[in-house]
């Protein structure tokens, strides 16, 4: 049996959790504002990059290989997900539009973030939480990730 650990998986989660409380309560406009939104930033690709890192090493317990997983697209990932049961289509269709947020965040931290990021945030935060909650149940929670 694989085991996954997911507990870097929560510390992002937690460390973007309280970005985005830091944010919130800044001056809008100031210096600490921009500090927090650029670490949500930053927090926001861990995460992402963490998850799908997780599920890559769930989906070779399904028979995919970890090369040919490298190579797949991570909308596919997010597919093959749903196929195992790892997330709902719903999660699913949102992981698409965080994903595709992500992209474009990567390379914006001004405006376009703060109307976009912040708005999908607290879903994001759900769903990371509802993705850790799987793996775990589904692959434990210590040892191999």
């Amino acid at each position: 049996m694989l085991y996954l650990n997911s507990d870097h998986l929560v510390r992002c989660l937690q460390t973007l959790a309280s970005s985005l409380a830091m944010y919130q309560r800044a001056e809008p406009g100031s210096i600490d504002q921009e500090v927090f939104r650029n670490a949500i930033v930053k927090g926001y690709e861990l995460t992402q990059e963490t998850a799908f890192k997780l599920l890559k090493k769930a989906l070779k317990v399904y028979g995919h290989g970890g090369q040919k997983l490298e190579a797949t697209p991570v909308k596919e990932i997010l597919r093959l997900a749903a196929v195992h049961g790892l997330m709902t289509l719903p999660e699913v269709e949102r992981w698409f539009a965080y994903r595709d947020n992500r992209n474009n965040t990567a390379h914006d931290y001004g405006q376009a973030f703060a109307e976009q990021t912040l708005t999908l945030l607290p879903g994001f935060l759900a769903d990371v939480q509802t993705l850790a909650d799987t793996l775990v149940q589904k692959f434990g929670k210590q040892i191999d990730a």
